[in-house]
């Protein structure tokens, strides 16, 4: 419900409808490191009441805009392939049923789920990451939070529809480069996105996907932002992303008519400090929205 007095994100969340769609998957399990992950989608549910529907800079307000929330899958005590199918089962109606659906991790395992949530046949769907990694990790112990490219690209995901954006050094192998590479997948490393710009970077990666692809998935891994200033994600490293890059991309990324989900991911409130990352994920979710506005 809506507060008069301070109008908010979270003020936006209904059951009932919303031509956009919010759904949590807490997985914690296979991950890299131990952590807290369960506890985003509850945490940045609750930073949303922090973020104002108005945006002062472009005079617009969101408070007519609707957002359908669905809760969360129950699927915090199951790893990435004992949740995939029941995020899978809950997170495609979504979205078939809205323009934009947000999946908010957990880690980085519910991105194989929600590609195939938007596209089970893996044929007509294009995937553009905003990561520091490349995520591909060998899938020799099953599916984790490091691996999700590869279990894709295993699972028949073209390569040619993959774009991968923000890949930082001293963070991959020369094995993970070189399969990408193979694999046909677009790369942007880091030294790309500051010699281009990061808005121009991702405009190129989205155009490039809409040529080839009926629908786009964008993983938003939040560990792409610089470490310093987002502390609550484990994978982050110096020289990454600001803020406002993020919070731009979100909004150009939303704007575009083939978005049909995205993923927010790798935000760990274990680790946050002074809900630092906490209000960057809810800042970015009020930015996605301005972008899907804009449509």
């Amino acid at each position: 419900m809506q507060n008069k007095d301070w109008p908010n994100i979270a003020g936006l969340l209904s059951r009932k409808a919303g031509r956009v769609a919010l759904l949590g998957a807490p997985l914690t399990l296979g991950c890299v490191t131990p952590s807290a992950y369960h506890r985003a989608p509850e945490i940045f549910r609750a930073a949303l009441k922090r973020i104002s529907t108005y945006d002062l800079e472009a005079g617009i307000d969101l408070d007519g805009l609707a957002v359908c929330d669905y809760g969360d899958v129950d699927c915090a005590g199951l790893s990435p392939a004992d949740g995939f199918a029941p995020i899978v089962k809950v997170f495609r109606p979504l979205t078939k049923a809205h323009e934009l659906s947000a999946l908010i991790g957990g880690h980085n395992g519910v991105t194989r789920a929600g590609v195939y949530a938007l596209d089970p046949s893996l044929k007509n769907v294009g995937l553009l990451t905003l990561d520091a990694h490349f995520d591909l990790r060998t899938t020799k112990n099953g599916p984790a939070n490091g691996n999700p490219v590869r279990c894709l690209l295993e699972d028949g995901l073209p390569g040619a529809h993959i774009v991968q954006i923000g890949i930082a050094p001293f963070a991959n192998s020369r094995d993970m480069h070189e399969t990408a590479l193979d694999a046909g997948i677009t790369v942007h490393t880091m030294a790309d996105c500051r010699k281009n710009g990061v808005v121009q970077t991702v405009a190129t990666g989205l155009q490039y996907l809409s040529e080839k692809c009926d629908v786009i998935y964008v993983d938003f891994d939040i560990d792409v932002i610089e470490r310093a200033l987002s502390p609550g994600a484990p994978g982050g490293r110096a020289g990454g992303f600001t803020p406002l890059e993020f919070f731009e991309s979100a909004r150009l990324i939303a704007s575009h008519k083939k978005v049909k989900a995205v993923d927010l991911c790798e935000f760990d409130p274990g680790l946050d400090v002074s809900d630092i990352t906490a209000l960057i994920a809810g800042r970015w979710f009020a930015e996605l929205l301005m972008g899907y506005q804009s449509r």
